[in-house]
C-alpha cells in the first residue's frame, strides 16, 4: 500500500478490526519512510450478475437504480432508511446466491416485490402496479385481495387458537 503522504511503497499494518457487521476490515497503517499513520478499509469485491432485460439486452447490475426504484415505491411511507438498506443487502445476497452470471430482470423484480411486501404493503402495490403494468382498477383490486387473503387466513387461525 502506498503512503498517501509521501507515496513511499511500503507501509506496515498496526491494527486490524472487523467493521460493518463483519463486511469490512479496518486497517490502521504506518508508513515505513515518513512515519505518518492512516486508515484503510478492505471489502470483498463480489461480482454481481448482469441483468437480462425483457427486450433481451444485458446491462450491469446497478445498485443505484435498485435503490431509487425501492425509494420511489416507499415515498412518503413510514419505513426507515435502515430497513431499506437491509432490504437492498438481502436482494443483492439473493442475486449472488443464485450463482448465475446473468439473471433475468423478472427475477430481480420478484425479489424487490417480496422485500416490499415485507416492508410496506402500500409500497408493494405501488411497485407491482408499475412492474406488472396494471391497466385498470380491477387489476389493483385483484392484487390487493391477493395480498389481503393470507393475512385474513392467519388472523382467523390466531382467533381459533
Amino acid at each position: 500500500m502506498h503512503c498517501p503522504f509521501c507515496t513511499h511503497q511500503e507501509t506496515k499494518v498496526i491494527d486490524s478490526r472487523l467493521v460493518a457487521d463483519g463486511e469490512q476490515i479496518r486497517r490502521r497503517r504506518e508508513c515505513i519512510s515518513c512515519g505518518e499513520r492512516f486508515t484503510t478499509f478492505e471489502t470483498a469485491e463480489l461480482v454481481m450478475p448482469r441483468i437480462i432485460k425483457q427486450d433481451g439486452t444485458r446491462e450491469p447490475f446497478n445498485e443505484d437504480k435498485l435503490r431509487s426504484g425501492i425509494q420511489r415505491a416507499l415515498e412518503k411511507r413510514p419505513v426507515s432508511v435502515e430497513d431499506i438498506e437491509a432490504s437492498i443487502v438481502r436482494i443483492k445476497q439473493q442475486l449472488r446466491a443464485c450463482g448465475e452470471r446473468e439473471v433475468a430482470s423478472r427475477m430481480l423484480g420478484e425479489c424487490v416485490m417480496a422485500e416490499l411486501r415485507q416492508l410496506d404493503q402500500v409500497a408493494y402495490v405501488r411497485f407491482a402496479s408499475v412492474y406488472r403494468s396494471f391497466q385498470d382498477l380491477d387489476e389493483f383490486r385483484a392484487e390487493i385481495e391477493r395480498i389481503s387473503a393470507p393475512s385474513a387466513l392467519s388472523a382467523s387461525r390466531e382467533e381459533e387458537a
